[in-house]
């Protein structure tokens, strides 16, 4: 049977939640609760985490479990991700997140409408679906990944859609990071206004 997602947000499709440390961008580094939502129909061919895309594989979860779990921990930071986070309301979820104290961050291709309550948007566009200019208005952090040189040119689009005060990285894509990164390094050092963001949880070995 198809899953019925309510919506109001009060159930979303979980396909996993764990604590960690932030490995991507702007936050790299700090302890953060992840919550990892099935469903997306972005389709990059490099995705790592393929077993996102059909909502139906991951069980419909209370939105106030989500909340409940992500309590436990002591960082009061949680990242919502996907999958496309977006295809859902989010509302419910980000305001109640708040409601206790947590500081709500998502990662989204931004090619659906905006919902939620946001401390920290960080849009990675895909070249399959545009981003809306709605989710670029209210970026506060652009991220790009670099699989091959045409992402440069790609990545100049994208940096004209955000606002002035977005920060702008570019991440070489993980099974081509020996490749990229040098030619990313050169390009950050003759472009500063952009800067580097590694995977940095993969050195790391965790989550």
């Amino acid at each position: 049977m198809a899953h019925q997602v309510p919506e109001d947000g009060t159930l979303l499709p979980l396909m996993e939640e764990f604590y960690t440390i932030q490995g991507e961008g702007y936050n790299t580094g700090k302890a953060a609760y992840f919550i990892r939502l099935g469903g997306c129909d972005v389709g990059c061919h490099w995705c790592d985490v393929k077993e996102s895309w059909d909502a139906e594989l991951h069980p419909l979860t209370a939105a106030d479990a989500i909340v409940e779990n992500a309590l436990k921990f002591p960082s009061k930071a949680v990242v919502i991700t996907g999958g496309e986070p977006l295809i859902y309301n989010l509302d419910y979820l980000t305001q109640t997140l708040q409601k206790n104290g947590i500081k709500t961050f998502i990662e989204t291709s931004g090619a659906y409408p905006l919902s939620g309550s946001w401390d920290w948007i960080c849009l990675s566009p895909k070249k399959f679906k545009e981003p809306t200019q709605q989710v670029a208005d209210k970026a506060n952090e652009l991220k790009v990944i670099v699989f091959n040189k045409s992402d440069f040119a790609f990545a100049e689009h994208h940096a004209k859609l955000v606002g002035a005060n977005c920060k702008l990285y570019l991440q070489p894509e993980w099974s081509k990071h020996t490749e990229m990164t040098p030619l990313i390094v050169d390009y950050v050092m003759a472009n500063p206004h952009w800067e580097i963001s590694l995977q940095t949880h993969k050195y790391l070995n965790i989550p």
